[in-house]
């Protein structure tokens, strides 16, 4: 591979005033906004074409890594870390917590996103179906599926109704989002002032569950009790990326325009028809009455009195 000076991530592109849409992708992209990191990022939304058939792709020098384990350790050696202010008492405490949302978050994450059939059929495939280059919008969408699946048998291998193993992981998830709730308290990130290699986990996972437009939202609706998280989840979104947010206000400004101009030109249109609708259906109802008899015509001959 040819020598690369510059640091750079392939990703999936972002939705709902996000970055990308992938757990993954932010946690690189938000570790690297939190370490001082000059990362180029580059949307590709092809897993085809990557060397282990996913996204992210971090690329520098003669590296190539795709995990966030790999790629922050990477980061570290080359001087780029978020967890430069933290005590190693801290640093235990931010691997336990990651571990933690690992095991406990991520497979209902999982079944949110691809399991749950009302998600699934209506938001999850129809938005990598969009993603995705064809023909691979096909294909992708059926493999992520099936590997939560396989992972929520394997975490539950005596158990073969998809609603006993949803009700399990939930409850798994609301406990982990209670604990993740109570260490952040009211401090602005986990550790105090500054964000850590955790907040960056956090977000990561959080944001995605927060912002997507989900139409079976029990998790959504758990997280959203939690206030201080998905205030946290805004804060780090307007500090470290206030250009996501300002282009899907952008985007939201320019759809209510569109929708108010063309409420305005249907309006005259709207007029008439409602009163061509209100015209038929009073010949209509004059028809039905004169055919049933309730209301007679009577020449006026016929009803003057013979001399």
């Amino acid at each position: 591979m040819a020598s690369n000076p510059v640091m750079e991530l392939e990703i999936w592109k972002g939705e709902w005033g996000l970055p990308s849409v992938d757990v993954h992708c932010l946690e690189v992209m938000t570790y690297a906004k939190f370490s001082g990191t000059p990362l180029k990022t580059k949307i590709t939304n092809n897993p085809f074409k990557t060397p282990h058939g996913s996204l992210p792709v971090f690329q520098h020098e003669n590296e190539c890594l795709t995990k966030f384990g790999e790629i922050s350790a990477y980061l570290r050696k080359n001087n780029h870390t978020a967890d430069f202010e933290l005590s190693p008492k801290q640093c235990a405490e931010a691997f336990a917590y990651s571990h933690l949302i690992y095991e406990k978050l991520v497979p209902a994450l999982q079944f949110v996103w691809w399991i749950d059939s009302k998600n699934f059929i209506e938001f999850t495939r129809p938005l990598y179906a969009k993603l995705l280059p064809f023909p691979l919008n096909f294909y992708y969408p059926g493999q992520y599926e099936k590997h939560a699946k396989q992972l929520a048998m394997s975490l539950y291998p005596e158990e073969d109704d998809l609603s006993v193993i949803e009700t399990a992981v939930y409850r798994q998830a609301d406990e982990c989002l209670c604990l993740l709730a109570t260490k952040l308290g009211e401090k602005e990130f986990f550790f105090g002032q500054s964000p850590s290699s955790l907040d960056a986990v956090v977000f990561a996972h959080l944001a995605p569950l927060l912002k997507a437009p989900l139409p079976s939202a029990a998790l959504q609706n758990h997280l959203k009790a939690c206030t201080n998280l998905t205030r946290f989840v805004g804060r780090v979104l307007q500090r470290y990326f206030p250009k996501e947010i300002k282009d899907q206000e952008q985007a939201e400004r320019k759809i209510t325009k569109q929708e108010s101009e063309y409420s305005d030109s249907e309006f005259p249109n709207k007029l008439r028809n409602i009163s061509i609708a209100a015209l038929i259906s009073l010949v209509a109802m004059t028809a039905y009455a004169m055919s049933t008899g309730i209301i007679q015509v009577v020449p006026a001959d016929e009803g003057e009195e013979e001399d």
